[in-house]
C-alpha cells in the first residue's frame, strides 16, 4: 500500500518504518504523505492504542528533507509559495499533525536524527535511542537554518542549547540529546527493541480514552494563562471520572485487580 515506508500493527502497537534507507530515510513529499496517512490510519483503529515511529536500518532514523528534492526545485525556479499555500505544504501538515494523532508516539531511534529528522523525533511524545546515536541540525553548514523544525526544538530544549545546535551544525550525542530535553531514554543498542516494545506495552495498558484525553488537553492548554490551564483541566477531569474506563479503574484498584480498559 505503501511506497516509502511500512506499517504494521498487532498487540495495540502501530509500527510505522521510514523505508528509503538508501537515501537515508529522508523525507520526500511522498514520504510525508504516505506518513500522514499512517497517522490518520493508526488514529481511526481502535485497536491501537500506542504508534512507534522507527527508520529502516541503522544508519540513520531520518537524515531530514530531501536535499536533492529541494535543489530540483530551486532549479526549477519552484518554492514552497508558488506551488501552493504555506498551510498545504508537506512539511506544514507533517508537524501540525502530531498534538492531533489522539494516540502516544514514540520514536525509536536505531540511526542517526539530523536536520528534520530531528524534528520529527522530536515531535514525537517519547524518543528512546540507542546510545551510539547522534542529533544534530546541520543546516548552517549548507547555508540554510533549521526554520522547519525549529518550533518543534525550541519547545523541547532551552535557547542557549538550542542556539548552540543551530549556530554550529556540530552534532551530539543521544545522551547529550536526554540532558538538554531532547531525548526521553538512552539504552544500549543490543537493549532498543526490548525497552521501546516495554514501553509501548506498558503505556498500551492503560486507558486508550484516559491517554487520548489527556494528551488532547496536554496540548489545548499550551500558551495559554494560568486561570484558562487550570478551567479547562478541571473541565476535562469531571469528564474524564464520568467514564467507564475512569470508574473500571477505579473498581479495578479498589478489588487490588488489573483494570479492563474498553476506551469508553
Amino acid at each position: 500500500m505503501y511506497e516509502t515506508i511500512l506499517y504494521e500493527a498487532a498487540d495495540r502497537v502501530a509500527r510505522i518504518t521510514l523505508n528509503r534507507p538508501d537515501a537515508r530515510n529522508a523525507l520526500s513529499d511522498r514520504m510525508i504523505d504516505e506518513l500522514l496517512d499512517a497517522f490518520e490510519r493508526a488514529k481511526a483503529d481502535d485497536g491501537v492504542r500506542v504508534i512507534v515511529l522507527t527508520g529502516a536500518g541503522d544508519r540513520a532514523f531520518c537524515a531530514g528533507a530531501d536535499l536533492g528534492g529541494l535543489g530540483r526545485a530551486q532549479a526549477d525556479g519552484r518554492s514552497v509559495a508558488d506551488a501552493g499555500a504555506i498551510r498545504e505544504s508537506a512539511p506544514f501538515r507533517l508537524f501540525t499533525a502530531f498534538p492531533k494523532l489522539g494516540k502516544p508516539i514514540i520514536a525509536r531511534l536505531a540511526g542517526h536524527a539530523v536536520a528534520g529528522g530531528l524534528g520529527l523525533a522530536a515531535a514525537c511524545d517519547l524518543v528512546v535511542a540507542a546510545d551510539d546515536v547522534k542529533l544534530g541540525t546541520p543546516e548552517v553548514n549548507v547555508g540554510l537554518w533549521p526554520m522547519m523544525i525549529m518550533a518543534i526544538i525550541n519547545r523541547n530544549v532551552a535557547p542557549k542549547h538550542a542556539f548552540k545546535l543551530y549556530y554550529t551544525g556540530q552534532r551530539i550525542t543521544a545522551a547529550e540529546g536526554r540532558d538538554i530535553g531532547l531525548v526521553t531514554e538512552v539504552v544500549p543498542r543490543a537493549e532498543l527493541d526490548a525497552r521501546v516494545d516495554d514501553l509501548a506495552r506498558t503505556i498500551a495498558s492503560k486507558s486508550p480514552l484516559g491517554l487520548r484525553r489527556g494528551r488532547d488537553a496536554f496540548f489545548a492548554i499550551e500558551g495559554r494563562p494560568l486561570e484558562d490551564q487550570v478551567e479547562h483541566l478541571l473541565s476535562e477531569l469531571v469528564g474524564l471520572a464520568a467514564t467507564e474506563d475512569a470508574k473500571e479503574g477505579i473498581t479495578a484498584f479498589l478489588e487490588n485487580r488489573t483494570p479492563d480498559f474498553q476506551g469508553r
